[in-house]
């Protein structure tokens, strides 16, 4: 055309982006030619216009097309909602290839901008799940956000747990086979003062194609730009200068046409006669310039293929610096992705444990904290397992099992419990600020405490040695009893030869057991028998008591000192200098893994030491220098490892506490080197295991993160908030002081104190007893005494008698009964006649 002398007025330029859009913007900038482009891309990303001057700002004009304005909601709806995540979808509608640094510039949102394959949308939707993030924003056709919709949907991403924000430059309402779910739905919606004009542009020129908004758009633009040029050609506005042109051909790179009386954005900004398709033209700067129009923005609900909803919530001014302006806020403050994180956890009391009555399935001083952390930061999440349990150790392939897994493998986002901040840990995972002291290894052992019996003399004997006692006792009694009766020399055999002598005892069988149990005290039995063969038994029964009685005794002094007298083991050089208990840690625990380190360093250490001893290439100075009198190296762990092999290791950790419950004392049997917090938990719920020595290797308890993960900086703001506000603390005194499964554990005894009344007191209850005992004998003797008394009065009274024979009959009474009473009755003490 220039070269026929038949310059174009205007170059209308609706190419999208890429080598045409580009090739066109330096032909039109290089030779002059006033041009309006409908081109996607804000400012300056228009590489051949880039460095145009302000006059050639004036016919070198950009108008966006709404579909380059439409995703600028995003960005708006990111920082009202405060996303951190979000993944960007779109289709062929919309062109982002220039917002992929500038949509969310500045804005602390990790985001993924990417195109819709509509052959593998399952398969895009499930790689952004696994990449973490929640937030989804598709921007598309209705046809496009049905099929992501519908594939969303069969892969469970349409939970609460993620937020859905479907935008579209369609007109209607959205699909989706569904069988549940929630999404907000944003669509332009044309002005109604406009709303008659576009009906009759669609019904004059036809239009049926989509989106009607950007068909409108083109067609205004068309139209606009033509009234523009035609109203500066009658009103004399189009400058003489317009008739010097070049050619590609003549241009030198310096001698582009300058248009300086050429205000071709002035009168484009001018009103018309015909009146927009769909909103009017908003004519700022290229990059910033487009038609004005509003978004509508709604909560979709589906449930079973079917929408069961749509609710306007509120508009969107679409432009750059537009704000949103919600009907109702608190529906839009509601819809989010409800920041469910996934944390997972290691088993081991009072941190966490299983408790089916708490929300999450779990319970314990962790559960508490995480409650905390998630209420300071506004997110929930789900509790599960880690694998085996088992907080993770590396193997000699350098794979990692357990928990530290699971969070290399992104299977979870938190890791919770006890988790030892260890180096090799932070080399694959992140931790965040301590949220527990220091806690090392510790040693458990059986307790020496002895619980107190008011009868424990008792025990100093066994049960078998006590009934033989009693045996003899009544064996002997009736021995002694069988030759008094039948030995012609005993004194009830031969009374007429003993008749002088001041003891005259017979041994009947209560006097011999009388005999025999008194014989066993200081008190002794009394008189012996007068026979030989008696003295023989009763000298046999008080050799007998004699040993017995020191035995008795001396057993019973050691053996109510005997745990007084035990050297008590008190740290891991005592368990390691002894031979009586054995000792060893878990199976595969990080206690076992730590002592055979520990000896591999002490192996490698002497063969480095050995390597320099006996290297022939040192010198006489350089060996003499290694020349020394004790052992430079120590072989502590060395020996300590080969013991724990030769004892066994454990499989678990209940098998390890039933060896310690199985020992016979604290110097005899077994003992399990474990995490101080399992020790001191298991001495906190019983009374027979006890700690033993200090901790050693202390590290701190932190939370395990994926690395680089955003949520490290948070937590840690909100730990280290707990801990100023003392919740930790109140947290600690619950879990461990106060715990409900507790026990209250006598003190040991100080060897400084004497016997205690809790061990020596049944000698009081025996004192006790007897006298009990002769109470009740007393009144069954009194009882006796009293019926026989009334039996001869009644005789007396029963028969008639004269009052001489009754006199008699009352002596003889008196006499039976004084005889009885060992009492002597005065013959001139007479009863009067009748009485």
């Amino acid at each position: 055309m220039i070269k026929d002398s038949k310059p174009p007025h205007l170059v209308l330029d609706t190419t999208k982006t890429g080598l045409s859009s580009e090739t066109v913007k330096s032909v039109s900038a290089a030779l002059g030619l006033p041009t309006i482009t409908a081109s996607y891309g804000q400012e300056r990303d228009l590489i051949k216009w880039r460095n145009i001057d302000e006059e050639e700002q004036k016919y070198l004009i950009q108008i966006n097309p709404p579909t380059d304005i439409i995703p600028q909601i995003i960005r708006d709806i990111v920082e009202r909602q405060n996303i951190t995540n979000a993944a960007i979808m779109y289709d062929s509608y919309f062109v982002m290839g220039h917002k992929y640094k500038t949509l969310l510039q500045n804005i602390a949102t990790r985001n993924i901008i990417t195109a819709i394959d509509k052959n593998k949308i399952d398969i895009q939707i499930q790689k952004l799940s696994r990449m973490d993030l929640v937030n989804f924003f598709v921007l598309g056709s209705l046809d496009t956000i049905r099929d992501v919709l519908t594939e969303a949907s069969k892969n469970s991403l349409l939970r609460k747990t993620y937020a859905w924000h479907v935008i579209t430059a369609d007109e209607g309402n959205i699909t989706c086979d569904c069988r549940e779910g929630r999404v907000l739905f944003i669509r332009p919606i044309p002005e109604p003062t406009f709303e008659k004009r576009m009906t009759e542009i669609k019904e004059i020129y036809h239009f049926d194609m989509a989106p009607m908004i950007t068909a409108i758009f083109y067609f205004d633009l068309a139209l606009k730009s033509f009234l523009t040029i035609g109203s500066m050609l009658r009103k004399g506005q189009w400058p003489e200068s317009m008739k010097e042109y070049i050619s590609c051909d003549d241009f030198n790179g310096t001698n582009t046409p300058k248009r300086a009386d050429l205000d071709l954005l002035t009168a484009f900004r001018k009103e018309h006669t015909e009146s927009p398709g769909y909103g009017p033209f908003v004519i700022i700067s290229n990059g910033r310039s487009s038609i004005q129009f509003l978004m509508e923005l709604f909560v979709a609900t589906f449930r079973e293929n079917k929408m069961e909803s749509l609710e306007s919530i509120g508009t969107w001014d679409a432009g750059f610096d537009s704000n949103l302006t919600l009907s109702k806020p608190e529906m839009m403050d509601n819809f989010t992705s409800a920041q469910i994180y996934r944390v997972v956890v290691v088993e081991q009391k009072p941190f966490i444990f299983k408790d089916p009555n708490h929300p999450k399935g779990y319970n314990g001083y962790c559960m508490e904290m995480m409650d905390m952390i998630a209420q300071l930061l506004g997110f929930d999440y789900v509790v599960q397992m880690a694998s085996g349990n088992a907080f993770g150790q590396m193997d000699d392939q350098g794979k990692w099992n357990g928990l530290v897994k699971d969070i290399m493998e992104k299977k979870a986002d938190i890791g919770l419990g006890s988790i030892s901040i260890m180096a090799e840990r932070e080399s694959v995972i992140d931790f965040t600020v301590p949220y527990y002291d220091l806690v090392g290894y510790s040693i458990m052992m059986k307790s020496s405490y002895v619980p107190p019996s008011l009868f424990k003399f008792l025990s100093v004997l066994e049960d078998e040695v006590w009934i033989c006692i009693l045996a003899a006792y009544f064996i002997t009694s009736v021995l002694l009893w069988i030759f008094d009766r039948y030995s012609p020399y005993s004194y009830q055999n031969n009374m007429e030869k003993y008749k002088d002598d001041e003891e005259k005892r017979i041994f009947s069988l209560r006097e011999s057991l009388w005999f025999c149990m008194t014989s066993l005290t200081p008190q002794g039995g009394g008189e012996a028998p007068k026979n030989l063969s008696g003295r023989l038994v009763a000298a046999t029964w008080w050799l007998f008591g004699f040993i017995i009685i020191a035995s008795y005794t001396a057993n019973l002094a050691a053996f109510l000192t005997v745990s007084r007298l035990e050297t008590p083991i008190e740290s891991l050089d005592d368990l390691a200098k002894q031979y009586k208990v054995n000792y060893a840690p878990v199976n595969g625990s990080a206690t076992m893994i730590y002592f055979k380190r520990m000896a591999a360093i002490e192996e490698k250490f002497y063969e480095i030491w050995k390597d320099m001893s006996l290297n022939d290439s040192l010198s006489e100075i350089e060996r003499s220098k290694l020349a020394v009198w004790d052992y430079p190296v120590s072989d502590r762990y060395t020996k300590i490892w080969q013991a724990m092999q030769e004892t066994g290791f454990p499989s678990s950790l209940d098998e390890a506490i039933a060896k310690v419950r199985l020992s016979k004392s604290a110097t005899d049997g077994f003992a399990f080197i474990g995490d101080a917090t399992d020790v001191k938990y298991f001495q906190l719920i019983t009374c027979d295991l006890v700690s033993v020595g200090e901790e050693f290797s202390r590290k701190p308890y932190a939370l395990a993160l994926q690395q680089g993960s955003p949520l490290k900086e948070k937590l840690n703001t909100a730990i280290l908030q707990l801990v100023n506000q003392r919740k930790l603390e109140e947290l600690r005194l619950k879990w461990w002081d106060n715990n409900p499964e507790a026990q209250k554990c006598p003190k040991p005894e100080d060897p400084s104190d004497g016997i205690s009344v809790a061990n020596i007191g049944g000698v009081f209850i025996v004192i006790l007893v007897g006298i009990g005992l002769a109470i009740v004998i007393l009144c069954i003797e009194y009882y006796f005494y009293t019926k026989h008394k009334h039996g001869k009065v009644e005789l007396i009274r029963g028969i008639p008698r004269s009052p001489r024979q009754g006199l008699e009959v009352i002596d003889r009474s008196r006499m039976t009964l004084g005889n009885r009473m060992n009492m002597p009755i005065e013959e001139n003490h007479m009863y009067p006649p009748g009485k």
